[in-house]
């Protein structure tokens, strides 16, 4: 009879919150998809070339671009440059250093001469992680060497642009000069009668689509990259129009004719490569 006076005990369940389940994945182990939440052990997906295996293509570091395109050992950057602050924009200065220490780029452009499939091109690729990938001087004047340099040794250009920052506002006007500045290097380089490759990753947008990234003589795209000028949200604010499915993307850019083709990354390579050859003086293929 005692028992039956005795009081139950009493049970709580505790749920666990979201970081208390993530603290037991080991850090650098796996990534979760952002597009369909799988999570991704980041060897294999490292094999994949940070594709996942329902096709979203992970952001690269240019780094990481420069050794899936390049031949190994063939890359020889140009010398560097640092960003001035003409503005005396507040944090500016603070905001440049701790981009260069999370990169270890001097800023947002790596550019350089290298090859692929042993052909000589003057390589760049914008790292998006240093200040959203946003052209400021020494993106503009490092892109326009580029060319410049292109035209002195006869030279195609390959460029990947994923700079979803568009015109670096902490620099104003002189940052904003940089897409006549650029757009110019291209035209020069055109009126030379070489080739220019620009390939869209996601986020292509504002001053840098605007500018070079648009006006490559053949244009690529990497799946689901967001291309345009301002984004959606801004789009739809703007006109007050309901926007059309996917629009902005790389799928609705090939559908409407703003670029010539969609590459997945695996075959990013090997697609640059048989275009170098194609437009190769003397007709080698």
């Amino acid at each position: 009879m005692l028992n039956v006076f005795r009081s139950k005990p009493k049970y709580v369940t505790v749920k666990r919150s979201e970081v208390e389940q993530r603290k037991e994945l080991p850090d650098n182990l796996w990534t979760r998809c952002d597009h369909c939440s799988q999570m991704l052990y980041n060897k294999e997906l490292e094999k994949e070339m940070f594709v996942c295996r329902c096709g979203h293509h992970f952001r690269l570091s240019a780094s990481q671009r420069l050794n899936m395109i390049a031949d190994e050992g063939s890359f020889a950057p140009f010398a560097p440059l640092y960003a001035a602050d003409p503005l005396n924009f507040p944090g500016y200065p603070e905001k440049i250093q701790a981009a260069q220490q999370l990169t270890g780029l001097d800023d947002a452009v790596l550019i350089g001469e290298a090859k692929v499939f042993d052909t000589p091109v003057i390589l760049g690729v914008i790292d998006f992680a240093f200040i959203g990938g946003s052209m400021g001087s020494v993106v503009g004047e490092q892109l326009t060497r580029g060319f410049e340099t292109a035209v002195d040794k006869k030279l195609p250009v390959v460029i990947f642009s994923g700079g979803g920052g568009g015109a670096r506002m902490h620099e104003g006007i002189f940052s904003l000069m940089q897409m006549a500045k650029t757009a110019q290097a291209v035209g020069r380089h055109s009126r030379a009668g070489l080739l220019f490759i620009s390939v869209l990753t996601h986020p292509t947008m504002g001053g840098i689509y605007a500018s070079f990234a648009s006006l490559g003589d053949i244009i690529l795209a990497e799946p689901g990259a967001l291309i345009g000028f301002a984004g959606p949200r801004i789009v739809e604010e703007t006109t007050r129009q309901k926007l059309p499915p996917g629009f902005q993307t790389a799928e609705f850019a090939l559908e409407h004719g703003m670029i010539d083709m969609l590459v997945k990354r695996p075959q990013m390579r090997a697609a640059i490569g048989r275009l170098l050859r194609y437009h190769q003086r003397g007709g080698r293929k």
